[in-house]
């Protein structure tokens, strides 16, 4: 069986390797780069989303902590639900490259908010110090 602390390290190496992977790809986004295009870029990031996915919720599960329940949680999956939008529209749906760079800056604030909640355990996150 699978330890809450391993959980914990996979979902970390996960959201790293997300943001990362997210940052690297709005680059590309920002400089038309024909890499958006390969395959491996297209696939792996969903790889590694649903591996973070999965860890959050099975560290949800063995703590007993679940959103809705726990304010910071919900902050979280808030954020999560931000950040997935403004990511899609960054990178696929908005209509011009503007919209685009605005959706990206949008996504990467949602991302450190999230990152922020999480080391906090509070749902102000790094919007504490202007509350």
């Amino acid at each position: 069986m699978i330890s809450y602390l391993m959980l914990k390290q996979l979902h970390v190496g996960c959201v790293v390797l997300s943001g990362a992977g997210f940052l690297l790809r709005g680059i590309w986004m920002l400089g038309k780069s024909p890499r958006l295009q390969q395959r491996w870029v297209r696939v792996l990031p969903h790889m590694v989303d649903t591996v973070l996915l999965a860890s959050a919720i099975a560290m949800s599960v063995i703590s007993g902590q679940y959103p809705l329940a726990a304010n910071w949680l919900t902050a979280k999956l808030v954020g999560l639900l931000v950040y997935i939008g403004c990511g899609t529209m960054a990178l696929k749906r908005a209509r011009n490259q503007k919209q685009r760079a605005l959706f990206f800056v949008a996504a990467l604030l949602a991302f450190a908010y999230i990152v922020s909640v999480a080391i906090s355990r509070s749902a102000l996150g790094f919007l504490a110090v202007i509350a």
